[in-house]
């Protein structure tokens, strides 16, 4: 079938949570997919930072193959190797003793939510489940995740929202601080925000927010779901600021574009869940932890989160140097591939007319443009997209 054709097909059957575009891919190799007309595209969303090593990869194809000829699934009542297996790949490389899988960021950060008031109860009392979290921030779609999420957008329809969430300004010590009251248990943030407007902090800020949460004792929870697996040239973001988070939630790219998340904790946050206080029939299940396992070797053993960093500060470069001919650009920021161009006017049409060219990009926050293609991106690829988004630029602001 081509492209109108599934489109149609899809306004019949699927349920409307989407805006769709009229771009139907069926088949992606690298930084690039193509639709169901033939048509290329040089991916610049990358799955919404999900394909960190590109469609399709070698590794991650074999490993999906090899594991779904052995055994796809299994009740997590049994031991399963791959989990465990992937379990002591992300603990030996991070603050974390312990890890529990799931299918999504969403399920990772209700973990988290769900084992930060476990621990709190426990030790405090029921009194104290209050989780701070930034204005800005996106932590998911489930009630919880929504409730705790700090955009208006996300929260409308679905009152009442769950009680126990306080949501202060990002990057803003002395609003948070002011927020902590005797029934706080957790501080919940993105190292940098991406559904926000790629949003930097300040140097200095994460160090403040550790400080606060060991003064209170409160539980310090990181959502890396957007910014980890290399993303920001460090296997995980947090690894820039110099702190070190009690809990922290992974999803997005950690599996290649298979479905899992995950949470990982230090000990004594991790005692508080025993049987019977959590779980998920799907998570951590043999095929998506093979994916996920092949996925971190090939990050940490191929030169990846190196060639970020030096592809990263090339593209800022670039996009910066884009932006100082057209007026209504404001500012580059990101860290790594985790990059967003502020606009003073909305970025929709934009994205559109990349489609109209073969680039894929999106807006987000409304006037920010994000860019987080895979982390194997060239040089020559990134040349080729400013070209596009020049183009489009000057077309703007005739």
């Amino acid at each position: 079938m081509n492209s109108q054709q599934w489109i149609e097909k899809s306004d019949r059957y699927i349920m409307k949570t989407y805006g769709r575009y009229p771009i139907v891919p069926v088949r992606g190799q690298g930084c690039r997919l193509w639709d169901a007309d033939g048509k290329e595209y040089l991916d610049f969303l990358g799955g919404v930072a999900v394909n960190n090593l590109g469609h399709c990869h070698p590794a991650v194809v074999a490993a999906l193959q090899k594991q779904a000829a052995e055994l796809i699934h299994c009740s997590n009542y049994y031991q399963i190797p791959q989990q465990i297996e992937l379990a002591e790949l992300l603990c030996s490389h991070s603050f974390a003793d312990k890890a529990f899988f799931c299918n999504s960021g969403a399920e990772a950060n209700e973990a988290a939510i769900k084992l930060a008031r476990k621990y709190s109860r426990d030790k405090f009392g029921p009194e104290r489940y209050e989780i701070i979290t930034a204005a800005e921030s996106f932590h998911g779609r489930t009630m919880a995740t929504v409730s705790a999420t700090g955009q208006e957008k996300v929260q409308r329809f679905f009152d009442p929202l769950l009680h126990g969430f306080k949501h202060v300004p990002f990057d803003d010590v002395a609003a948070l601080e002011a927020a902590v009251s005797a029934n706080t248990c957790a501080v919940m943030l993105e190292p940098i925000q991406g559904e926000g407007g790629v949003n930097v902090p300040s140097p200095g800020y994460f160090q403040e927010v550790r400080r606060i949460c060991d003064q209170h004792g409160l539980i310090l929870i990181f959502d890396e779901v957007q910014v980890g697996m290399g993303r920001t040239g460090k296997l995980f973001a947090y690894e820039h600021f110099d702190v070190l988070p009690d809990i922290m939630t992974l999803a997005k790219a950690l599996a290649g574009g298979a479905p899992i998340g995950t949470m990982l904790a230090r000990d004594e946050f991790a005692a508080a869940f025993v049987p019977g206080t959590h779980g998920s029939t799907f998570g951590g299940n043999p095929l998506v932890c093979a994916a996920a396992i092949a996925t971190v070797h090939t990050i940490l053993e191929e030169g990846i989160l190196n060639r970020t960093e030096e592809i990263g500060e090339y593209l800022v470069g670039e996009l910066e140097s884009l932006g100082r001919k057209y007026s209504f650009v404001n500012e580059v920021r990101g860290i790594g591939l985790m990059i967003g161009m502020s606009l003073a006017i909305p970025g929709a049409g934009i994205v559109k007319k990349g489609h109209s060219r073969g680039l894929l990009l999106n807006a987000t926050h409304e006037t920010v443009l994000r860019f987080v293609p895979p982390l194997v991106v060239t040089k020559q690829e990134i040349d080729t997209m400013i070209a596009i988004l020049d183009g489009i630029l000057a077309e703007v602001e005739a």
